[in-house]
Order: C-alpha cells, then sequence, then structure tokens
C-alpha cells in the first residue's frame, strides 16, 4: 500500500500548526509588550501634564487621568492581561518544540521564551515608555479602559485576596490613598532638579514656602508677647506720639492696666492725622493735646487662635483689610502677633527695609567656620539659609531646640552635640539664649 500522500500530508499539516502558533505567540508577545509599556507609562505620567493636555482637549489624557484615579486598579488589570499572555504563549511555544525535539523542547522553549519577554516584551516597551510618558498614556488609555472593564472581576478578586493575605500580617491597605501625595511628589521633583542644577535654592525654597502654608501655624512664626511694643492707655498723649515717633512700626498694640488688656490698635498715620488736626484747633492753648483720646483713633483688635494655619489666617487678612493680627492661646491669654508681612515671608524670604538693619543678617559666618545666630531665628529660616536639615518637630526657634536636647536652659559657653551640629550659648540673657554659634560636625 502506497503511503507517501499521507505522510506528505502529516507533514503539511505539522508545518501549518507551527507557523500558526508562531503567528499566535507573535501576536501575544506584541500584547505583552503594549500591557509592560502602558503599565510603566501610566505610573510614570504626570498628572500635572495629563491635566494639562486634558484641558486642551486630549481625550487621551483626560482617559489616562481617569486611569490614575485609581491606580491599585488598572495596575491590577494590566498585570493580570500581561501575565495571561506571557502564559498562553510560553505554554504554546512549549507544545510547539516539543513536538520537533521531544522531550528537550520544554528547556528550548523556556530559553526561547525568557529571552523574548525580557527583550521584546519588558525591558524595550518599557524603555520607550519612561522616555515620554505622557504619550504613551494618552494613546494607551482607551484600550486600558476597556480592559479593566472587562477584567474589573477578576481584578476586584484578586484585590480581595491580597488585602485579606496582608491582613494577616498586620498590613492594612487604604483603597482611596495615592501611592504618593501631590505635596511629596512636587517636593521630590523640586530637590532632584535642585540637585541636578535645574532648580535654582530660591525657587525651590519658594513654592515648598507655599505648600506648607497649611501644614503651619501661626504659633510657629508669631513674635513672642515679649518682643511686642505696646502702648499704655495711661501714657500723656505727647508721650504716645514721641513713642509712634521713635518706633519702627506703623501698627501698635494699645493696652488699659496690663499686657494682657488690649484695647486696640492704632496705626501711626491715623495717629498722626488725628494729633495734627486738633494742634490746628487747638493752636491757642498751652497744650494742644491734653483732650486727645488715642481710642478715637485706634481700631479694634482683632485676634486669632494661635493653632490657626497660615494658609487660613492669609485668608482672613486678605478678607478683612488688615495684615495685623493678636495670637491668643486656648484660655484667651496673648502669646503674641503676627503680620502679613510674616506669612509673606515664609514664602519669599526674609523682607527688609531701612528700619530692619539688624534682622538684615541673622546668621553671620566666622573666621573659624562656625555660624553666629540669633537665638530666636527659627529653624526653619535656618534650614533655608543653611540648606541644613534640622528637626522642627518640637520647638520653632534654634534656642528652643537647644533647651529642648539639652532639657535645661544651658548657661554662656557651653556647648552641645546634636543632630550632627555643634551648639555653643555665646550669650545667655536671664532665662533667654541670644546669641549661638553651630557648625556642623
Amino acid at each position: 500500500m502506497d503511503t507517501t500522500v499521507p505522510a506528505a500530508a502529516a507533514a503539511t499539516n505539522l508545518d501549518a500548526t507551527f507557523w500558526i502558533t508562531c503567528a499566535v505567540v507573535l501576536l501575544l508577545l506584541m500584547m505583552s509588550a503594549f500591557f509592560s509599556g502602558t503599565e510603566t507609562a501610566l505610573t510614570a505620567a504626570s498628572r500635572g501634564r495629563l491635566r494639562s493636555n486634558a484641558d486642551r482637549g486630549d481625550q487621551g489624557a483626560r482617559l489616562a487621568l481617569k486611569i490614575k484615579e485609581d491606580e491599585e486598579t488598572f495596575i491590577g488589570a494590566i498585570l493580570m492581561g500581561n501575565n495571561i499572555a506571557n502564559v498562553i504563549a510560553t505554554s504554546l511555544t512549549t507544545a510547539a518544540l516539543t513536538k520537533i525535539f521531544g522531550v528537550n523542547g520544554v528547556v528550548f522553549a523556556s530559553l526561547v521564551m525568557t529571552a523574548l519577554i525580557l527583550i521584546f516584551a519588558e525591558v524595550l516597551p518599557k524603555t520607550f515608555a519612561i522616555t515620554r510618558p505622557d504619550r504613551v498614556s494618552a494613546f494607551a488609555a482607551p484600550v486600558v479602559i476597556w480592559l479593566i472593564r472587562i477584567l474589573s472581576p477578576m481584578v476586584a478578586g484578586v484585590r480581595l485576596i491580597v488585602r485579606a493575605t496582608l491582613r494577616l500580617f498586620g498590613v492594612r491597605t487604604d483603597p482611596d490613598g495615592h501611592v504618593l501625595a501631590v505635596r511629596e511628589e512636587i517636593q521630590g521633583a523640586l530637590n532632584l532638579g535642585h540637585s541636578e542644577g535645574l532648580v535654582q535654592k530660591e525657587d525651590r525654597d519658594r513654592i515648598l514656602g507655599a505648600l506648607d502654608l497649611a501644614e503651619r501655624t501661626v504659633e510657629e512664626i508669631m513674635l513672642h508677647r515679649s518682643e511686642i511694643e505696646m502702648i499704655d492707655l495711661s501714657m500723656p498723649p505727647r508721650e504716645i506720639l514721641v513713642q509712634c515717633l521713635r518706633s519702627s512700626h506703623t501698627r501698635l498694640p494699645i493696652y488699659r492696666g496690663t499686657q494682657e488688656e488690649i484695647v486696640g490698635v492704632v496705626h501711626a498715620k491715623d495717629l498722626l492725622r488725628a494729633m495734627y488736626a486738633m494742634r490746628d484747633k487747638s493752636a491757642e492753648t498751652d497744650d494742644p493735646f491734653a483732650d486727645f483720646d488715642i481710642l478715637g483713633v485706634a481700631m479694634k483688635p482683632y485676634f486669632v487662635p494661635e493653632t490657626t494655619t497660615l494658609d487660613d489666617q492669609m485668608r482672613q487678612f486678605l478678607r478683612r483689610h488688615t495684615h495685623f493680627a493678636l495670637v491668643v492661646d486656648e484660655y484667651g491669654a496673648l502669646q503674641g502677633l503676627i503680620t502679613l508681612e510674616d506669612i509673606l515671608e515664609e514664602i519669599v524670604g526674609e523682607i527688609t527695609d531701612e528700619f530692619d538693619m539688624d534682622a538684615a543678617q541673622p546668621l553671620k559666618p566666622t573666621p573659624a567656620g562656625d555660624y553666629l545666630i540669633d537665638g530666636g531665628m527659627t529653624i526653619r529660616d535656618l534650614n533655608r539659609a543653611t540648606d541644613w536639615s534640622l528637626p522642627d518637630d518640637e520647638a520653632n526657634t534654634v534656642a528652643g531646640l537647644v533647651i529642648h536636647e539639652a532639657q535645661l536652659i544651658p548657661n554662656q559657653g557651653q556647648v552641645f552635640s546634636f543632630h550632627g551640629f555643634r551648639f555653643e550659648v555665646a550669650q545667655r540673657k536671664d532665662n533667654r539664649i541670644t546669641r549661638l554659634k553651630i557648625r556642623p560636625l
């Protein structure tokens, strides 16, 4: 019996099956490459740039932004699609090569698929995607949206299993939380840009200062009550006038009896205008200011709690059209004062004029390599000026940090070392540390 025709037909069928399998494996590798590149692009894409492109009418960017709102879901769907494609491709390759090489086909299939997946389905697409994440994200977003919808039941099941497993080890996940908060994302980008020379230190400090306003309170930057210049209501009008003329401040609180009882705030311009008008009307009398009542030109004091955030306080200043507030604690006791300028200085740095010459150099380098620092300087200002990273969790000022770490009020000349710095008390007045010498160890 002639078996030539059936053998040829079998060889033809085997060849056709092999090439069809190769075509399917190639398609699956392309799908795997798409999933790998898309995952990298969507993870690395900037929400800010996607938002900007979406506002300009880019529908792909709008969909990508929607996908990034739930990173756990889209990562789960992409990983599931990627693994399905890789597993099926590897299984088909193993079956095809086993028919040709027998048991050795398993080894050959493992080697071939490892190389193909690593190069063409992982490294190559991820490298391409990381170079242009926004464009790749916008291009792939319509497909990923449908992938998430199709695989959402399986993804939900996987998420339940993952969370239940993590809960066994005491780890709880926040389904609504992002991997990185916006502020940390911006801070990291600015610090990286500064380290690479792309962002100036002043620009970085200004942006981070604006972002910090919602995290900091007026208590941290207020002028302490011991340093507030006030007017005693019982003083003669002429002495009040002299005090206002000698003062470097335009607004001064007025107190009755004790400095805890603030009854008003006078603006130097209002005071001078009123006293000038009274002098013209009473030019013939010996003391034209004898009947002058300072409360008649004073403004009502504006009190704020010490726990108010700087962001909220700045909004209140703008809404009330005022620049000056007195800070009180939970018992209503005066703690200090804060101005709009104080808040703006947290963004743009120290603002000085011809009356602030003493504050123009709050820290001075010495020939020995130390920094001579005013004890009342805030730790934040010191860090901004020197690029140090002294902690400000327990104290607001440099003197407060030394007292906190030493657990006592040190004497002049005492030296301490902590947080990688050497602190020497250069000057002490009563119970206050007024000057310090600091240098990195």
